[in-house]
């Protein structure tokens, strides 16, 4: 039987932060600006004034208190609020790429494995950035990866869903080693005019090496025990940027190109399904909640992680035991998840059980239970 084993992980992280005060202080001035731009309409009642958003609000509705991003001067611009980020030409490596590379040498590196030891390459991610070539080729190619390639989206849930993928390839014997990378620019699928979502989102790229155990030497290893994806058709997020927006002619500048989501009912719908599965999963493997060393959860809000941790642990988790670093890089998407575990599992021992977990648009989830070798 072939063991699959994470052995290294690494994480690029944008020079650019943006505080909750400074991303505020520009809303509330393009908010101003377009007040009295409509002035009129507003006096005579034909148009809602658009209220401020506040620091205080931002981390009371998420826990977020600064995020990390390609470009900080395009969204803290009133005349502009979105990032500016020049347009590459082809035979340039592409932003993605560039973010791929930074995060998969760390991981590389810490796998203790060479580029051209790599039979598969996925880049998973909620956007990007063309249809093709992928991004993924891009990327082998860049590194000098033998084997081959491809792309992938499910959204929040991309990181875990390339996990189960990769690891069955290894298990099945069709590769050796995988690696995966999780390069997320969630900053240009976001609304910074939109004072119930301007604040969610940050940039980051993560990537992870599998290996068949067999032929794994780094110093740290961590056994896949098993997988479970799950997904249920919904609306609650939503965003309808595509390549038909030309031929339908919809406006492709239009606020449902960007995120949008229902975040009362997503928070109601997912947290529960997210509990059960990650139950059901540690149930079928003969574990259950208090098995558990770590719990890696998708980045998205503080109150969501609270709630899935306390459900699956019975109890209230320590920052130790489910920690959270959306903090400081608000929502990565697919990346969140994967940060958690890159950043915090350095005191567990052999033998110690953890979780990481996926959960988002789709609605997808997933669950991959680990044990430190």
């Amino acid at each position: 039987m072939t063991h699959v084993v994470i052995t290294g992980t690494g994480l690029y992280t944008p020079e650019h932060a943006i505080d909750n005060a400074s991303l505020v202080a520009a809303f509330n001035a393009w908010v101003d600006q377009e007040n009295t731009r409509h002035a009129e309409a507003i006096e005579q009642g034909e148009r809602e004034p658009l209220a401020h958003s506040s620091s205080e609000f931002i981390e009371k509705a998420s826990g977020i208190k600064s995020r990390y991003v390609l470009d900080a001067g395009g969204i803290l611009d009133p005349a502009r609020m979105r990032p500016k980020l020049p347009q590459r030409q082809n035979d340039e490596p592409s932003i993605q790429c560039d973010m791929a590379l930074s995060a998969a040498r760390e991981a590389l590196a810490s796998a203790q494995v060479d580029a051209s030891d790599i039979e598969l390459v996925i880049v998973a991610c909620s956007n990007l950035e063309r249809a093709y070539p992928a991004v993924a080729v891009e990327l082998q190619h860049a590194l000098g990866a033998g084997g081959y390639g491809f792309d992938m989206n499910v959204a929040c849930s991309s990181a875990t869903f390339a996990i189960e993928t990769a690891a069955n390839a290894i298990a099945s014997g069709s590769v050796k080693r995988a690696l995966i990378v999780n390069p997320e620019i969630c900053s240009a699928h976001l609304n910074f005019t939109d004072r119930d979502s301007h604040f969610i989102f940050g940039d980051a790229c993560t990537a992870m090496v599998l290996e068949d155990a067999a032929c794994a030497s780094a110093d740290e290893a961590y056994e896949i025990l098993g997988t479970r994806l799950a997904t249920a058709y919904s609306n609650a997020i939503r965003n309808n940027a595509g390549f038909l927006n030309r031929v339908t002619d919809s406006d492709p500048l239009a606020e449902d190109k960007l995120f949008v989501q229902e975040g009362r009912r997503v928070f109601r719908e997912v947290c529960p399904m997210v509990a059960s599965m990650i139950a059901q999963h540690l149930a079928s493997l003969e574990l259950q909640g208090s098995d558990l060393k770590r719990l890696w959860l998708h980045q998205a809000n503080r109150h969501m992680n609270d709630m899935i941790a306390r459900k699956v642990l019975g109890y209230d988790p320590s920052e130790e035991q489910a920690p959270i670093i959306l903090d400081r890089y608000a929502n990565t998407s697919s990346a969140g998840s994967i940060i958690a575990f890159h950043l915090h599992r350095e005191s567990l021992e052999a033998g110690d059980i953890g979780v990481i977990c996926s959960f988002g648009a789709g609605y997808s989830a997933g669950s991959v239970v680990v044990r430190r070798q």
